[in-house]
């Protein structure tokens, strides 16, 4: 046989072949790029979020408390700022079905607070003309509560103040551990270093457990939305929790919108203490095509192009002020 024969043979054989790999490789290289907007969307939301958690006027609810990290998180405005923003990227703020079947892709989202956390996640009702609805709900607070062999009680804070019960004198007693334990019989407070790992230990693990445990719920529900996809708590390493509990924080998670032949799932973390850093946002306006910066992401018209570290960087990029577009 002629070697161009073999060729043909050759060319016949493979080339479908080929073809296949390289359109499974396109389809890859586009739900990379993908999965890679929607995390940039995802974070953008929580940071926003974030932004506002500790936007009340309520700091002195509690004045029992000496400490830098006090702030009574806004979670209800958090959770709406995170909504807004999220619809206005994904182009569904001024859609409220599709706004309403994206919400079905966030199983759950955890506030933590200064002294305890709150879960937001969907959980049946029966409404007033007696339906079964489904609705995102905020569960009570939940302190960071832990107990020794001995029977003590300690609720911990995002610090060393605490709430601790001695069994021993059946009593309360509250503050700082260094300025109580002395006054306690509890092992725990008289050991900074054990003290300081059982505190975050107790905090990552309530939160973890709760997540696990809304997200897997989410499960009986997603069907209702249309969603094939078994929901599940991500792998989140244990210094990415370190980081995230030392402030008040947020954190929500993504997952089961379909990327080519996968599903995307992902989470993020925002941080609400006022000294953190807030990224400046830019987008161009879709009918002018006028650049614009802000803080808030939702804030834009249009989807999030690039982020600044200031004003200052986002103007000298060419963007203005979103509110220079406001009457």
């Amino acid at each position: 046989m002629k070697i161009t024969s073999f060729a043909i043979i050759f060319v016949m054989i493979f080339f479908p072949i080929f073809q296949v790999v390289s359109m499974h490789l396109e389809d890859q290289d586009k739900a990379l790029e993908l999965s890679r907007r929607y995390s940039s969307i995802l974070r953008s939301a929580v940071q926003d979020a974030g932004y506002v958690l500790n936007d009340t006027t309520e700091q002195d609810y509690q004045p029992g408390y000496g400490s830098k990290k006090f702030f009574r998180a806004n979670k209800e405005r958090a959770v709406d700022t995170f909504y807004r923003s999220l619809a206005l990227n994904f182009g569904a703020a001024d859609d409220p079905v599709a706004l309403g079947a994206l919400a079905g892709y966030i199983p759950a989202i955890a506030v933590i607070d200064y002294d305890g956390y709150y879960i937001y996640a969907t959980e049946p009702f029966i409404d007033s003309a007696g339906q079964a609805q489904l609705k995102a709900v905020w569960s009570p607070k939940k302190p960071y509560a832990y107990s020794d062999i001995s029977g003590n009680t300690i609720q911990f804070t995002l610090d060393s103040f605490v709430k601790s019960y001695d069994r021993r004198t059946n009593s309360w007693v509250q503050g700082f551990r260094e300025e109580i334990a002395a006054n306690t019989g509890m092992p725990l407070l008289h050991e900074a270093e054990t003290f300081e790992n059982v505190r975050r230990q107790t905090i990552v693990n309530g939160i973890q457990n709760d997540l696990a445990y809304a997200i897997n719920r989410h499960n009986q529900y997603a069907t209702r939305y249309g969603i094939d996809y078994i929901f599940t708590l991500p792998q989140i390493s244990e210094e990415e929790w370190d980081n995230s509990i030392n402030d008040i924080g947020i954190a929500a998670f993504l997952q089961g919108i379909p990327v080519g032949d996968q599903a995307y799932n992902h989470y993020a973390f925002g941080g609400g203490r006022l000294i953190r850093t807030k990224m400046v946002y830019g987008s161009s306006d879709p009918v002018s095509g006028i650049k614009y910066y802000s803080r808030y992401a939702f804030e834009l018209p249009g989807k999030i192009e690039e982020t600044f570290d200031s004003e200052r960087e986002a103007a000298r990029s060419g963007y203005f002020p979103v509110r220079q577009n406001k009457p």
